[in-house]
């Protein structure tokens, strides 16, 4: 019989080390994980939305969705939405959450990752990422990809924990300047102009494709 091999689940390039637990949901406490995140960060997701601006008939990419409250959020808006999340529990959670969009054929919730979305070029209006930035395998392939997936004119926001006024329970989890440093100069590199912008609840890296590049 031929051995077989359970895939390695993907790794942070920040921690160098396989994701797991709140970082990538599993199983039963998955499910649980993802209904906490979804009752817990509210506020930080109501901030990532307001920064989107998502408007009506646009289409979005949510890098990473989650429970899919943000995607509930970008819906509302009038937007169709594109996501994904290295989490088959989270892919499957978000997908009843929004049931309704999804038979409509307005929103399409698939397992994927950053660096790896297997989605065509200049497909989408926006880009989004809340709070999974840091547990990317390879930021500057996944800045690329966020790139390679826009229209030319199109948003990208790519944001963490932190601001003005993080959550208590976010503290923790807050990233050093320097690592803020990297993550806005691999934005760079890829869209050639990149800012970061402190909030209330969050931090947040701010770009756009330039309108006159060839799709």
């Amino acid at each position: 019989m031929s051995e077989q091999h359970t895939p390695e689940a993907p790794r942070s390039w920040l921690l160098d080390r396989p994701l797991r637990g709140f970082a990538l949901p599993t199983g039963r406490i998955g499910s649980l994980q993802g209904r906490l995140m979804g009752l817990l960060n509210g506020d930080e997701q109501d901030e990532a939305s307001t920064l989107l601006a998502a408007r009506p008939g646009e289409h979005v990419l949510e890098v990473g969705f989650g429970p899919g409250v943000l995607v509930q959020r970008t819906l509302a808006a009038g937007a169709r939405v594109t996501g994904v999340d290295p989490s088959p529990q989270m892919a499957a959670q978000a997908r009843r959450r929004n049931a309704t969009a999804v038979s409509a054929g307005r929103a399409d919730l698939r397992v994927g990752t950053a660096e790896r979305t297997g989605l065509p070029g200049a497909a989408f209006d926006a880009v989004v990422s809340v709070n999974n930035v840091p547990m990317w395998s390879d930021l500057d392939a996944g800045m690329r990809e966020l790139h390679r997936v826009l229209r030319p004119g199109g948003r990208a926001v790519v944001t963490w924990h932190g601001g003005a006024r993080p959550r208590f329970v976010a503290r923790r989890m807050l990233l050093a300047d320097d690592v803020l440093d990297r993550i806005v100069t691999s934005m760079r590199a890829a869209f050639g102009a990149a800012e970061l912008h402190r909030g209330d609840r969050l931090v947040a890296m701010l770009a756009h494709r330039a309108s006159g590049e060839p799709d």
